[in-house]
C-alpha cells in the first residue's frame, strides 16, 4: 500500500475513534476541506471544529470500500453512519477526493449522498 493510502486509512481510523490528534496528524497546516453546498474550511483549527459536529452524538462508523490513487490524488469511496442528537440516524455514501502533499492531506473535497432509512 502506498504512503498516501496509508495516511487515508489512518485518517478514517481517527474518525472512527473520534481521535482529533490522529486525524490532525494526517493534515498539512494549510489544509482545506470542501463539502460543496455545505462548507469550505481552511486550516487545522477550522477542520478540528468539524471533526465532531455539534448536531451528532457518539462516534460515526466510517467504512472504506475502495481507494484509487494517481499521482498525489487519492479517491476514497465508503459509507458513514451516525446518530443525530434529535434521534435521527445518518446513513450515507461518500466519495472523498484527497489531494496529498508529502504524504499528508492538503485538500479534501467530500461528496456525500444521504440514503433513505
Amino acid at each position: 500500500m502506498s504512503t498516501n493510502k496509508s495516511t487515508i486509512e489512518k485518517y478514517i481510523d481517527g474518525f472512527n475513534k473520534s481521535d482529533h490528534a490522529q486525524i490532525l496528524s494526517c493534515l498539512t497546516d494549510d489544509v482545506e476541506w470542501v463539502m460543496p453546498g455545505n462548507f469550505h474550511l481552511k486550516g487545522k483549527v477550522e477542520f478540528d471544529g468539524e471533526i465532531e459536529n455539534d448536531a451528532f452524538t457518539g462516534r460515526p462508523i466510517v467504512k472504506l470500500m475502495r481507494m484509487i490513487e494517481e499521482n498525489n490524488v487519492v479517491i476514497a469511496e465508503g459509507t458513514v453512519q451516525g446518530s443525530f442528537k434529535n434521534g435521527d440516524k445518518l446513513n450515507a455514501r461518500f466519495c472523498d477526493v484527497f489531494e496529498m502533499r508529502d504524504a499528508l492531506i492538503n485538500r479534501l473535497i467530500t461528496y456525500l449522498i444521504v440514503l433513505p432509512e
